[in-house]
Parts: C-alpha cells; structure tokens; sequence
C-alpha cells in the first residue's frame, strides 16, 4: 500500500462500526480475521467510491446492516460445525425408528384406541410415508452441500453411513423374521417389502443430488 492508502486503511480500522463490530463478537479466537475481512472489504468499496467520512458509519450499516447484526449472522454460522449437523441426522433418524417401535409396541400390547387410529392412519398412507422419508434423505444431503460446500462430501458419506445402519438393521430383522410378522401385517405383502429395499438402494443417490443442489445454492 501507498502511504494514502495506508492512511484510508487505519481509518478504516479504527473507525467505530469496526470498534462496535470487535466488540459485538466478543472474545474469540476467530475474532480478528473475521474482522479484518469486513475492513478489506470496506476498503475495497472505498477505493471504488468516495464516500464522506462524516456519514462512513451511516453508509456501513445502509450497505453490510449494523455491527450487531453482523456479530449475530457470523455467530450464527460459526455455531454450524460438521459435526452438529453430522449427529443432528443421525439422531433425527434414530428418533424415527424409536418412535415407530414405541407405536408398534402400543398398538400391539395395548387396547388404546387413539393409538389404532394413528396406526390405521399410518397403514393407509404408507406410500406417503415413504416419500416424506425420501425427502428426508434428500434435506440431509441438501443442507450439507449448502452450508459446507465442495468440503461437504466426505461429511455427507459419512452421515450417510451412520445413519442407514438402523434402516439396514430393521431391514435384516424383518427379513430374517427376528421381528413377529404379525405385528406388521398390513404391511408386509412382498410388493411393500421389495419396494422398501427399493427405496434402500436409492438412499445414497437421492441424498447425493439434494447434495449437488444445496452446493449450486451455495455458490
């Protein structure tokens, strides 16, 4: 930088939208180069435009919102990590399965009769069900290629990994009639079954275009 370039850069940095923003984010480790991006950013506009020094804080907040706001979308996304969004499917997941078998328990041991309802209700919107699931899967694969980008595959295989092991567990039970088939007789004709593992099967490619499609969002 020139000595006049130098000179608009120190003001920049110790100008009060930037003393507010540091004082917004608080003490964290991240602080400073977040900072030090929003300050080469405002450099960059201001060697495009002559702005009034007078009024800079008043165009800052017209054009990047106010610090405050700034802090607050930055902690925001600081707050998703791979690993939150990792286990936040796969509990999502699991907590489908748990609910299912609590359900199947209740209609099965229990006279209750708002749990037959649910359960009839169920029973005739399986293929619905099924599609719901489906976009399910796509959303893991959407959101993941959305917030992390080019960086989000290897993320994405191994949330994909974790999460099928309680659909291929209940698959082997059923299969394998470790589960009474009584319990799930409206469903269990071989045209459902086959379309369960058919389903199964296209898991992974589904989860992997709503991948593709988060990441386009992304850019």
């Amino acid at each position: 930088m020139s000595s006049s370039e130098d000179d608009v850069f120190k003001s920049i940095v110790s100008s009060r939208f930037f003393k507010e923003l540091k004082q917004e984010i608080g003490d964290h480790s991240e602080r400073d180069s977040i900072v030090l991006e929003y300050e080469m950013h405002v450099y960059d506009l201001l060697q495009e435009e002559q702005l009034d020094g007078e009024f800079l804080y008043d165009e800052l907040v017209l054009r990047l919102g106010t610090p405050q706001e700034l802090a607050k979308m930055w902690k925001q996304e600081t707050s998703i990590t791979p690993k939150k969004t990792q286990w936040l499917f796969v509990l999502l997941n699991i907590a489908m399965f748990i609910g299912g078998i609590l359900l199947t328990i209740s209609y099965n041991a229990f006279d209750w009769k708002w749990v037959e309802k649910i359960w009839a209700a169920l029973t005739d919107a399986r293929f619905l069900i099924i599609l719901v699931y489906m976009l399910f899967w796509a959303l893991l694969g959407y959101e993941i290629g959305k917030e992390f980008g080019q960086g989000g595959y290897k993320l994405l295989r191994k949330t994909f990994a974790l999460s099928i092991i309680p659909n291929i567990g209940f698959m082997y039970l059923i299969v394998f009639k470790f589960i009474p088939y009584e319990w799930f007789e409206p469903l269990l004709s071989v045209r459902f079954i086959m379309i369960c593992i058919f389903c199964t099967v296209i898991l992974y490619p589904i989860s992997w275009i709503g991948y593709r499609w988060g990441r386009r969002t992304s850019v």
